[in-house]
């Protein structure tokens, strides 16, 4: 399997599982990885990450994106299989009765609270 194939899937695994685990949308895991990972444009990750989300969320702007080609449909395909099967697994694990210890609100509101710092840190440090 290529590098490319498997950071798609990744990207889309993880988004998937902080939303099954945090409830956010993918956009906030999947448009910051392609940007630092693959280096795509802003603008581009952002078609695709809508278009990896299309049903039923992103189909109008998904038409926008891909019609001022900014995006990438092959990358939102893969990108959406890891994001079904991370999402899958972010709800079971979160709703486990072993994982009480690191699911609790107050517990769950500052992992949040520390994924959208580090995300925010990276994009006003990094070039």
């Amino acid at each position: 399997m290529s590098t490319l194939l498997l950071l798609l899937l990744l990207i889309g695994l993880i988004a998937g599982l902080a939303g099954g685990l945090f409830g956010i949308g993918g956009g906030s895991i999947m448009v910051p990885a392609m940007v630092w990972l693959l280096g795509l444009d802003q603008k581009i990750a952002t078609g695709t990450s809508i278009a990896a989300q299309i049903l039923p969320i992103g189909i109008l702007g998904a038409i926008v994106y891909y019609r001022n080609n900014n995006l990438s449909i092959q990358y939102a395909l893969i990108i959406a299989i890891g994001l079904v099967v991370g999402n899958l697994l972010g709800a079971l694990l979160v709703n486990q009765p072993f994982m009480f210890l690191f699911t609790s609100g107050d517990t769950m509101k500052k992992l949040y609270g520390l994924l959208l710092l580090v995300i925010g840190l990276q994009y006003l440090l990094r070039r």
